[in-house]
């Protein structure tokens, strides 16, 4: 009888330990998290996801490609922690935010990024402008090809020229990838993609995407704007967009955690070295001895 009154003690105490561990909540240095963006930032949004498993060895972070939109609707039912956007959202969107998660909507914003307009290396062409662009969009030619629809760069450059996207005529390659492969086999088109996939200063694919093609000025009022980093610091190239993180995370977890370390100083230095704008900018010291 005491034998079977231990060894029901001990198992009890087993379980108690394995609901133990089964409660414990993820925090900022230890545990698991997928952060969800559009393929336009992909390369931002994994540099600074191996950065932070760096300094926090426990954790592992993981990036899932999703369309802008899908990603928010799965911010709201609660599928996704943390995503990144670029568009600003709705009056109806922040409230709907606010309403399904709880939380207040403080969206944490990282870096200056642009959507791009590129053609081939032979094409004449080396600008393009708005009206040129606003033109081109409702014109039943489909002189733009798109990286499909719900996609970041297609949501802003529709809400840059006051449009839905609903509204706009435009063909579609699906991501950024598939614009870049193909583009050379409609000639005349041009293809609209996220500045990130061409930035990185020394990236290798980076680097062989500037050989192939050429990234076109946009001229607006007379002035012709270069997606340059000088362009984006002081919003100067029309199609500049701010990248911002938005969490579905009560507490500070790793959600939170990443979040916040991608706006500090370190995180914005791999911002920087991905050829992109910093949103945070830290002053430099320099100590002499």
């Amino acid at each position: 009888m005491r034998f079977n009154n231990i060894y029901l003690l001990f198992f009890v105490l087993l379980f108690l330990h394995c609901k133990k561990k089964e409660s414990v909540v993820n925090n900022y240095n230890n545990g698991k998290l997928t952060v969800v963006t559009d393929g336009s930032f992909k390369s931002v949004v994994e540099a600074l996801t191996g950065g932070y498993m760096i300094s926090y060895p426990d954790t592992e972070i993981s990036v899932k490609v999703q369309k802008e939109d899908l990603a928010f609707l799965d911010l709201l039912q609660g599928k996704s922690k943390l995503i990144v956007m670029s568009r600003e959202l709705s009056e109806r969107e922040i409230t709907a935010y606010k309403t399904q998660t709880k939380l207040n909507y403080e969206p944490a914003r990282f870096a200056a990024d642009a959507v791009v307009f590129i053609v081939p290396k032979n094409d004449e062409r080396t600008s393009i402008s708005i009206d040129e662009i606003k033109d081109g969009l409702i014109s039943e030619e489909k002189q733009f090809i798109f990286d499909g629809t719900n996609s970041s760069n297609l949501n802003f450059v529709a809400q840059k020229i006051e449009k839905q996207p609903s509204e706009l005529q435009y063909s579609i390659l699906n991501g950024n990838e598939s614009v870049i492969d193909r583009l050379s086999d409609f000639p005349g088109k041009i293809g609209v993609i996220g500045l990130n996939t061409f930035s990185r200063p020394y990236g290798k694919d980076a680097l062989m995407l500037k050989d192939k093609f050429k990234i076109l000025a946009v001229s607006e009022k007379g002035k012709l704007y270069e997606p340059n980093t000088a362009n984006l610091a002081n919003m100067k190239y029309p199609f500049t967009r701010i990248l911002y993180f938005l969490r579905n995370e009560a507490g500070f977890g790793i959600a939170n955690g990443f979040m916040r370390y991608s706006c500090t100083q370190l995180g914005q230095m791999i911002v920087s070295k991905e050829g992109l704008q910093p949103f945070n900018l830290y002053a430099r010291e320099v100590q002499m001895r």
